[in-house]
């Protein structure tokens, strides 16, 4: 996986603890695909105020999943459903909780 799927991962688990201008940094670059050149028009700011913008918050996206984990423990908890369902072919849709 490269590190643009992994920073979009990131987002759908931490977005919500960025704030609203780092949302609209991350959705123009990584959902819209717009340029830094593009950001910077349509805010009316710098390219190098959107670039430090998007290395800000890659990086605080990354320091979450570091404390958090929550991608981590996801894909580990997939892992071991996985293995019981093929292992034992255990139906999980039957089971209360």
């Amino acid at each position: 996986m490269d590190d643009r799927d992994y920073l979009i991962i990131l987002f759908d688990y931490y977005g919500s603890l960025l704030t609203d201008k780092q949302r609209t940094y991350f959705n123009y670059y990584y959902f819209d695909n717009l340029s830094l050149g593009e950001i910077s028009e349509n805010l009316n700011i710098s390219r190098s105020a959107v670039y430090n913008c998007i290395v800000k918050l890659s990086s605080k996206l990354m320091y979450y999943e570091d404390v958090l984990g929550m991608y981590k423990k996801d894909v580990k908890l997939r892992s071991i459903v996985n293995k019981l369902n093929s292992k034992d072919q255990i139906a999980f849709k039957d089971i209360v909780i």
